[in-house]
């Protein structure tokens, strides 16, 4: 193509330009190719990138540049095989025998090794859910045992005036009022004579003693109820068979029956005495003379009685006062009197007083309850179909409303009908006991008794049917009355009354279903140690006087549960000395308190220690140990304390300071007896070493490099010549792990040490050296030869330290081969 050719090319593109500038609508392009991509490049690295992408594409900007394929090497690692089965690293012929058999052996090793491995792993696991749900069940039964029931009808109730109680009087620093410590003395006392032995002291005599200073009657009937009801036959053999056998609950029955007429006959003696004038009582003696007396004054409505009079006053009426206040002959007087109207009533009861268990014989009773249904239940008189209902026990469903005026006649009238014979026919439609302490509890309960307003009521209801756990609990919830509700658990379970649950982890009141329906047990530990909780900071030797009671009951890991308080008792109080008994200086043991109750002393401690170690409080129980005797141990845990405390900067009141006291003298005290023969050698020398070190580092932080510097070669620990480099290796390996935890620090003391020394003999012009005191005391100046044979001298121990670092079979932390290393080469 000629010249011409191209201006006409030339001249057609400008025109393209020219024509390009008249339109508006597309703008100029001013930059050329090269400009455009520089533009993009920088336009592509200011463009956001996010996740994965972003970082794929710095990766192949990085390594893309160092000629590296990135894409590549991915996709190699994507094709490698994960599978877990254990493959030879090369293919192996059949017939290759040896081949084939060292393979199998590598298998086989590793699988060993990672059997082991997971083997070691979950065994390890296990042990530490194990130690954790074990650690987290103490701390469970703690928080139970410190609360106290939080259903809303335990909250603090309303008291009624009769139900006042003592004001709480604190006694310093005591947690307990007077009322509770009047009882903890009355408790003290009575642990002073079952551990003297003889005759134990009566705890209801000494608890009354209390109740007798005391203002309040409703504490004063509590302990009376209590001593009627606990006058039965010694249970002896299996509680729970006694407590559901028939003669038990008999006598039970008795006594609370004895009660309740005693108490009506005191109640109807001093309605006479208040009103003499009305009651014509007269000089007679006797409860015939007394009824009549209390009648004159409380005169039943004649229009709906029946049979006539006797002294002027119905019969039936006075049959039924003389039964409530539990004379029978009485009642012969009375109807010695009315023959005419009860003679066929008078033969039935002469059978029932002479009767041992008060029963009529079946045809007696049959005849009475055939009398009962045919004409005395349509009576008008109810004195009468009461006493036939007591009598012949019949028509328990009938609760005598017009008769009956409190709960004590209530509980009397029922009481007087029930069977102790579980088992019978109930066509026979009797009251067994077993129907009717179940009807109180849960056809009743404690609204119906309107119980957190009459506490003391409702006990009495529960405790003279014999429903003593049920009782104890409700008054163990209101927190006032707590201190009676754990005495009267005291005194039942002395007599072996009080039903108690093989899991001392139970709540406070629990119903098994193989036991009879009525029965419930209650976890005797659990209220003792809740009442204690209150005060053990403040009193713990009250508090361990309660925990005796608990001597014969075991723990679920099967330890005595009176060890096991005593351990967490000394725990939470510190009061090692007051509690164990302590060390004097001669090496014997002052006696505790524990060991006024005639226990193994040395089991509990070893158990309190032991309970401590668990707890990471090791200098507690390095003190426990030592107090139990068990010097290997107490060499043990020092070992282990110092070495924690050991490299650290010494300052007064520090923890270095003190576990440094404790473990000096307890060398000195060792070391004046035979004790240390009788600790391990090995454990022995690195408590002695330890304390040495301990010297040592004490004068290199004091910045005493010289007196360091001598000690650290007195102990011969550390090589300070080549020659001395293995065997030092060698003695390293006999090093416990105490020892060995603390080379790194005691290599870079050493160093430093070194290092001053160097400086300062090598910038002075004459220097006093550490070795004067072995026989090279001079004083040199900077151009003498045996200044420069010291420094030299002091080069080669701190190679022999650098070799020895290198060499040792112990991986040191990272920087210090580097610091040790740095300071060599500073005195190269």
């Amino acid at each position: 193509m000629d010249s011409g050719g191209f201006d006409d090319l030339l001249h057609q593109a400008q025109q393209l330009t020219a024509d390009l500038d008249t339109g508006d609508a597309v703008p100029r392009i001013e930059r050329n190719l090269f400009q455009i991509r520089d533009a993009a490049v920088k336009m592509a690295y200011k463009a956001p990138f996010t996740g994965h992408e972003s970082s794929d594409i710095k990766a192949s900007l990085l390594l893309g540049s160092r000629g590296y394929d990135l894409q590549k090497s991915v996709q190699k690692l994507e094709s490698l095989s994960t599978a877990k089965s254990f493959e030879p690293l090369e293919p192996v012929r059949d017939t290759d025998i040896q081949g084939f058999l060292k393979n199998e052996r590598e298998n086989a090793l590793l699988t060993a090794i990672e059997q082991s491995r997971k083997s070691t792993f979950d065994e390890t696991a296990n042990r530490h859910w194990r130690t954790v749900e074990c650690e987290w069940e103490k701390d469970k039964q703690k928080i139970l045992t410190a609360l106290v029931d939080s259903a809303p009808e335990s909250l603090p109730y309303s008291q009624e005036p009769c139900v006042t109680l003592d004001s709480s009087v604190m006694h310093g620093r005591s947690m307990l009022d007077s009322t509770e410590m009047a009882y903890s003395r009355q408790v003290y006392l009575y642990n002073e004579s079952v551990i003297q032995g003889g005759a134990h002291a009566n705890l209801v005599d000494l608890f009354e003693e209390v109740a007798a200073n005391s203002d309040n009657s409703n504490v004063k009937e509590l302990w009376s109820i209590v001593r009627c009801m606990i006058d039965v036959p010694v249970v002896s053999g299996d509680l729970l068979k006694a407590r559901t056998s028939p003669a038990l609950r008999a006598a039970f029955v008795n006594q609370a029956l004895q009660y309740l007429q005693r108490s009506y006959q005191t109640y109807i003696e001093r309605t006479v005495s208040s009103n003499l004038q009305q009651a014509q009582r007269g000089g007679i003696p006797g409860t015939y003379s007394l009824v009549r007396s209390f009648l004159n004054i409380r005169q039943p409505s004649m229009s709906y009685l029946e049979d006539g009079l006797v002294d002027g006053h119905p019969v039936w009426a006075m049959i039924y006062y003389c039964l409530r206040c539990g004379d029978l002959d009485a009642v012969m007087q009375v109807i010695s009197k009315a023959r005419q109207f009860a003679a066929e009533f008078g033969m039935a009861f002469q059978e029932y007083k002479s009767s041992p268990d008060r029963r009529l014989s079946d045809k007696m009773s049959r005849e009475v309850r055939l009398q009962y249904h045919r004409l005395v239940k349509s009576s008008t008189d109810p004195f009468k179909k009461a006493v036939y209902c007591i009598v012949g026990r019949c028509d328990p469903r009938d609760d005598h409303n017009d008769v009956v005026l409190s709960t004590d006649d209530y509980l009397w009238l029922k009481l007087m009908q029930v069977v102790c014979e579980e088992g019978v026919d109930d066509k026979d439609e009797l009251l067994t006991i077993g129907k009717f302490q179940t009807m109180l509890v849960e056809e009743f309960g404690e609204a119906h008794f309107d119980a957190y307003q009459k506490p003391f009521l409702y006990f009495r209801v529960l405790f003279l049917t014999g429903q003593f756990e049920s009782a104890i609990e409700f008054l163990s919830r209101l927190d006032p009355l707590r201190c009676y509700a754990v005495h009267v658990a005291l005194v039942l379970h002395e007599l072996r009354l009080l039903l108690t649950p093989d899991n001392m982890q139970a709540q406070l009141l629990t119903r098994d279903s193989s036991f009879p329906a009525p029965i419930r047990l209650l976890n005797f530990s659990r209220l003792i140690m809740m009442y204690t909780r209150k005060f053990e900071l403040t009193d713990p030797r009250e508090a361990l006087q309660y925990f005796f009671f608990l001597r014969e009951f075991k723990t679920p890991q099967g330890d005595n549960l009176l060890t096991s308080c005593i351990s967490e008792l000394v725990l939470e109080t510190k009061e090692f000395d007051m509690l164990l008994g302590q060390l004097l200086a001669d090496g014997t043991r002052k006696p505790g308190a524990i060991d006024k109750f005639q226990t193994d002393a040395q089991k509990i401690i070893e158990q309190v220690a032991q309970d401590t170690e668990v707890k990471g409080q090791f200098e507690d129980a390095v003190k426990l140990y030592d107090l139990a005797k068990d010097h290997n141990k107490v060499v043990e845990l020092l070992n282990r304390l110092l070495s924690q405390v050991l490299c650290q900067t010494p300052n007064p009141q520090s923890n270095r300071d003190r576990i440094k006291q404790l473990a000096l003298s307890i060398a000195e005290r060792y070391s004046k007896g035979d004790v240390n023969t009788r600790v391990g050698s090995s454990a022995l020398s690195t408590f002695h070493l330890q304390l040495d070190l301990m010297t040592f580092f004490d004068y290199f932080h004091g910045k005493k490099f010289e007196q360091a510097y001598s000690v650290i070669q007195d102990l011969k620990f550390l090589p300070f010549s080549a020659d001395s480099v293995e065997q030092k290796v060698h003695e390293f390996r006999n090093y416990s792990d105490e020892i060995r935890h603390c080379l790194p620090d005691i290599l870079l003391a050493t160093m430093t040490i070194l290092l001053s020394l160097y400086q300062n003999t090598k910038g002075a012009s004459g220097v006093q050296t550490p070795l004067s005191s072995r026989s090279m005391a001079a004083t040199y100046k900077p151009e003498d030869t045996a200044r420069l044979n010291y420094i030299g001298y002091l080069r080669s121990q701190a190679q022999a330290l650098i070799t020895f670092a290198g060499m040792i079979p112990y991986r040191m932390p990272g920087d210090t081969n580097a610091r040790l290393v740095q300071m060599e080469v500073v005195m190269s």
